[in-house]
Parts: C-alpha cells; sequence; structure tokens
C-alpha cells in the first residue's frame, strides 16, 4: 500500500488524497450511493452530479446514454475529481468501459444489479431483478445474468419498471402513483415464487419502505430486498486505499460535500435535505465543456 500523502500524475494533471470524490445519476438515485460512500469515508470531500434534465437514462439509447455519461463524466474530472462513480445501472452498462477508456487516470466504478448476493440469498431459487429497460436490455447485465444463472442454478426474472424512475424523481416516495406502480411491478415477480427482489437502479433503495408495504400487503413473508450501495462503497474505499488516495481522517479541513444538477437546484437541495439529511451549496449547470455554473 502507498503512503497516504502519495499522488498520481497522469496526463499532466495531479490527483493528490485532498481531491473529492465524483459521484453522477441521471437524477437523485445515485444519493443512495452518495450515502453508502458517506458513511463508510466520512472524511472525504464528495462531489454529486445530477443530471435531472436529461433523465430519464433508462428510456434513451444506449449510444445517447454513453456519450451523455462521458460529459458528466469529464466535468467531476474538470471540478478536480480523484475517482468517479457512476452511481446509475443504466449509464454502467451502456457506459463504464468507455469512461475507463477515455478517463484511465481516474478510477471508476460502476454499479450493477446484485445478482450474485441475490441468488446466494434466494431459498425458492427464484429471484426478481427491478430495473430500467436499458439496464435489463444491456450485454453487460445479460452476460451477468447468464454467468450467475449457470453457475448457481437461480432462475432470474427481469422486471422493467418503466415510469418508477421519473415518479420517484418528483420527490414524493410514498406517493400512491409510486405505490401503485410497485404493485404493478413486485406482486408478479411474488406470485410466481421470487423470494429475493434485487433493486436493479440506484433510484430503487430510495422506495424500499414502500416495496416492503406492498410485500406485506400481499400476504409474502421473508422476502429479502438486495441493494448493493455498500459494496460499491467498499470498492471505492479499496481502489483509493490500493493507489494512496485515501484523505487523512486527521486533515486539516472537514469534509465537504457539494452537488451539481443541470435541472433544478432548488429541487436537489430538497433531495439531499429530504432523503439523506444534509443541505449542502447546490449549483446549476449543463454539464457540457462550455457550460457555466451558477449556484442558486
Amino acid at each position: 500500500m502507498l503512503a497516504l500523502g502519495y499522488y498520481l500524475r497522469m496526463n499532466t494533471r495531479t490527483i493528490t488524497a485532498d481531491a473529492p470524490i465524483g459521484i453522477f445519476d441521471s437524477g437523485v438515485g445515485g444519493l443512495s450511493i452518495l450515502r453508502h460512500v458517506r458513511a463508510l469515508l466520512p472524511h472525504e470531500h464528495l462531489i454529486y452530479a445530477a443530471d435531472s434534465g436529461f433523465a430519464p437514462y433508462g428510456g434513451k439509447p444506449e449510444a445517447v446514454v454513453a456519450e451523455r455519461s462521458l460529459t458528466v463524466a469529464r466535468f467531476l474530472a474538470d471540478q478536480g475529481a480523484k475517482a468517479i462513480v457512476v452511481a446509475c445501472n443504466t449509464a454502467t452498462g451502456a457506459a463504464v468501459k468507455l469512461l475507463r477508456e477515455r478517463l484511465p487516470e481516474l478510477p471508476i466504478v460502476g454499479v450493477e444489479p446484485g445478482l450474485k448476493p441475490a441468488a446466494a440469498a434466494t431459498h425458492s431459487g427464484t429471484v426478481g431483478v427491478l430495473a430500467t429497460e436499458l439496464t435489463l436490455a444491456s450485454a453487460k447485465f445479460l452476460h451477468l445474468r447468464d454467468q450467475i444463472a449457470s453457475s448457481t442454478g437461480a432462475r432470474f426474472l427481469l422486471q422493467p419498471c418503466r415510469g418508477l424512475v421519473d415518479q420517484i424523481e418528483l420527490g414524493d416516495l410514498a406517493a400512491p402513483a409510486i405505490i401503485e406502480m410497485l404493485r404493478a411491478y413486485v406482486t408478479p415477480l411474488l406470485d410466481q415464487g421470487a423470494d429475493t427482489l434485487v433493486l436493479g437502479c440506484t433510484h430503487y433503495p430510495l422506495v424500499q419502505a414502500s416495496i416492503e408495504r406492498v410485500i406485506a400487503d400481499h400476504g409474502v413473508a421473508g422476502v429479502t430486498l438486495v441493494d448493493t450501495g455498500e459494496a460499491v462503497a467498499r470498492q471505492v474505499a479499496r481502489l483509493l486505499d490500493a493507489a494512496g488516495l485515501l484523505r487523512a481522517a486527521d486533515a486539516r479541513s472537514p469534509a465537504r460535500v457539494e452537488g451539481f444538477t443541470s435541472a433544478s437546484a432548488t429541487a436537489l437541495a430538497s433531495a439531499f435535505s429530504s432523503l439523506i439529511g444534509i443541505d449542502p451549496p447546490v449549483f446549476e449547470t449543463a454539464f457540457a465543456a462550455s457550460s457555466t455554473v451558477e449556484r442558486i
């Protein structure tokens, strides 16, 4: 392991341990990942980018999502990020390989549905996977599904959750529209014997309480929900530790969090406050190379 004071110099850019970790998603869903990263690495500076003005990613062509993800990732790199977390399952499937090619100087951590832990957790052998259409259709996901199914014998039921991200982005996580959507998506999986459900989009842990309510109302007990946010945070910590880029616990300045959004700063500030209980400064930007950053 390298000393904490170590720094990287690649492509003429110096990366130090005091630099922030960049995290991005198509909207507020990635706050579920930021919450885990902040809990595990409380001394780290964090930058969160919510591309709500371009949301949702799940209904767009893969090439479009890949190009947009690269734009947002480059924005975070320009803000000085020492690592980037693609806190979006759709963007990970479409773009993580491209990001690693175009930003080789940075550790890039993606998220993917937790099929392996779900296969280990199921007793019935049937696992339901809740995700966006683009995630479920991506070659990366299908390869993972086939690999885990072959090695474990688990049966995976794939459920695209059309419109759910849009509803979550509105901010009322207990809204009747969300409950009705969850009933439509979750109960068929339970009826087919799924005793484990994979939350395959970073937005979905934000409505975990509502999912649990739907399961209880359906009269089913012992259903396991799989969220990979904690595992993502551990991977970020491992990569930074290996590169000697973990920020010291006794650093002189306190850890800071900043938010950027391509939509409403007021909406993102409200999400920070209501979803994870913090009130960082929030800025509006288009994320394009020539765009300005405006604090609201």
